[in-house]
């Protein structure tokens, strides 16, 4: 007997060493760890390098120390931009976090009706790009919009109009960040608050608010960093209105001046920098204060309080309904608003530089970067929560891996310009080609997809793998026959989100693009340029009409996939 619980406890005790022995894994994980270094070095390290660089020379080349930045700070109107963009993106995290922490309470907290509906409504936003919220309020509020007597006398392009078209774009990825914060709440606390007679008002203040406050500064951080480096809004709705983001494209693209983009560009990251930081912070504390067991809280019907969240989630609903419709709508009208007869000439991009080639470019890149995104996210990190090889290595990789969430994508887009483009770079042979653009869009939404990875691969109960490996298993077989069909769902996740995110960019590709390779996106950016808006609105529905119905097919093949490969989930 003694021997058997011998024997049983070796078992235990190897199925929870999950890593793979020393031997020719470790060598293979060492190569592979190697690999990921020299990626991150060309892709991440040495372009923000440059960049760096760069900002201190001038347009010949030549070291100039901090005159540029002095330059920079001593141009009011420089100056201006900067201020500008920490006035826009702090009003709006205000305004949004305020919105999407009524709407998360309306989702979580009470009974109201219809609550499906408007879960779909509230994060529908995500599969539009920016610049169609942007078009859709021109054709609203502009100068012959059908509400321009809403506005009072005033102008949507500008302060106002970029606001307001931050709000409708950002309120999805806030809205993702306060449902779950409601979600971790502990239901006894408000059991105990109401066995003590509390009212509603003091429960709100000193229950919902409290458990809640971690989510909500970090809802305030995201909002800030998308807003202060997003491009779209405020390039199609901004009109004199300049903020850091289209200053670094002016100063590209119109002037061909490096040098003063660059230091744009790190001017635009020590802000969005900061924020992410405090972000950080904020997200360690409250994992800490999340750390016991907690009871999921249940609504109670309350008539008056149901009511009162219906009537606020419709009118989020009714905007951001409107939004899309009117999109739809501009992208049909003949020619707005003296012909308001329908017709799909638009569709037809009769633009120099426009054209349907531009949208599949974008389901060529979104299919590529979900592919291989997914496959590169996951395999680095399964090397750093998995093997035991080069504790260095892992560190550095993993520490390179959640740096690009902290770099806005047109700074990212700028260095890999400047990086792949230089005299000595052998690489030059890349630009304008779907493989640079494919590259730097992984690079741009690793951080996300190696997180969601790696929160996937540490709730794998090691004795799973561990059996499989005490069994002198090959680790290929156990990788392919244990931990990769256990990860399904979080792959499906990975690549949906890698899909949608390259589908609707545009900073983090607008310099990097040649003729062949245009995306939808930009194209769309380019046609509201060139005063082509209903094509623009074209081009965007083409976006949105894309990522849902690939969003669709990817929940049909995914709940297809799972009852296949997880049928030992249900019990």
């Amino acid at each position: 007997m003694s021997g058997a619980a011998s024997e049983l406890d070796k078992v235990s005790t190897s199925s929870r060493d999950t890593r793979p022995p020393k031997g020719e894994s470790d060598r293979m994980f060492s190569l592979v760890l190697w690999l990921y270094v020299g990626a991150f070095m060309v892709l991440l390290a040495l372009p923000l390098g440059m960049l760096i660089a760069k900002s201190f020379t001038d347009r010949g080349g030549d070291w100039v120390g901090i005159s540029n930045y002095a330059t920079y700070l001593s141009n009011p109107a420089r100056y201006v931009s900067l201020t500008n963009s920490l006035f826009v993106s702090s009003l709006t995290a205000l305004i949004v976090t305020t919105l999407a922490f009524g709407f998360a309470f309306a989702l979580t907290r009470t009974d109201m009706p219809f609550k499906p509906f408007f879960k779909i409504v509230g994060f529908a936003p995500l599969l539009m790009p920016s610049v169609i919220k942007a078009i859709s309020l021109v054709y609203f509020f502009g100068n012959q919009g059908v509400l321009k007597s809403w506005m009072f006398g005033n102008t949507i392009y500008g302060p106002i109009g970029i606001v307001i078209g931050s709000v409708l774009w950002t309120f999805p990825h806030v809205l993702v960040i306060l449902v779950a914060a409601f979600s971790l709440s502990d239901a006894r606390l408000y059991e105990s608050a109401q066995a003590l007679k509390a009212g509603r008002w003091r429960i709100f203040r000193t229950v919902t608010l409290p458990g809640a406050v971690y989510g909500i500064i970090s809802a305030v951080m995201v909002a800030f960093i998308l807003v202060i480096t997003d491009f779209g809004v405020p390039k199609v709705i901004g009109g004199n209105f300049s903020v850091l983001s289209t200053d670094i494209y002016k100063e590209v693209v119109g002037q061909q001046n490096f040098s003063m983009g660059a230091v744009v560009s790190v001017v635009l990251l020590m802000p969005a920098l900061a924020a992410f930081l405090i972000d950080r912070q904020v997200k360690k504390r409250q994992r800490t204060a999340m750390s016991s067991q907690s009871v999921p809280y249940a609504p109670k019907k309350d008539r008056w309080i149901d009511l009162a969240a219906l009537a606020f989630c419709s009118l989020v609903a009714v905007a951001t309904l409107g939004v899309v419709a009117m999109a739809q709508y501009a992208s049909l009208v003949t020619f707005w608003p003296y012909n308001l007869s329908l017709t799909l000439d638009h569709y037809q991009f009769n633009v120099s530089g426009a054209g349907w080639d531009n949208f599949f470019n974008s389901v060529k890149l979104a299919l590529a970067v979900s592919a291989f995104g997914t496959t590169a996210a996951f395999i680095g990190a399964y090397i750093i929560e998995k093997s035991k090889t080069a504790p260095s290595l892992r560190t550095v990789v993993g520490g390179f891996s959640m740096v690009p969430i902290a770099v806005p994508g047109l700074v990212l887009g700028l260095s890999h310009l400047m990086f792949i483009n230089h005299p000595d770079n052998p690489l030059q042979i890349l630009y304008g080609g779907f493989t640079i653009l494919i590259a730097s869009t992984i690079i741009h939404f690793y951080t996300v997809s190696h997180l969601t990875a790696t929160s996937a691969l540490r709730q794998i109960d090691p004795a799973m793998e561990g059996v499989s490996l005490s069994l002198k298993v090959p680790l290929y077989r156990s990788f392919f026959r244990v931990t990769l069909p256990i990860s399904i769902p979080v792959l499906l996740e990975i690549s949906i989100y890698l899909f949608l995110a390259s589908m609707t960019t545009v900073s983090g590709i607008i310099f990097l693009y040649g003729s062949g390779t245009k995306v939808a996106s930009v194209a769309a950016i380019h046609l509201d340029e060139m005063g082509e808006s209903a094509a623009a609105a074209a081009m965007g529905m083409l976006i949105v009409y894309a990522c849902v119905i690939v969003r669709l097919l990817h929940l049909g093949f995914g709940t297809w996939l799972i009852r296949r490969s997880q049928a030992w989930r249900v019990r």
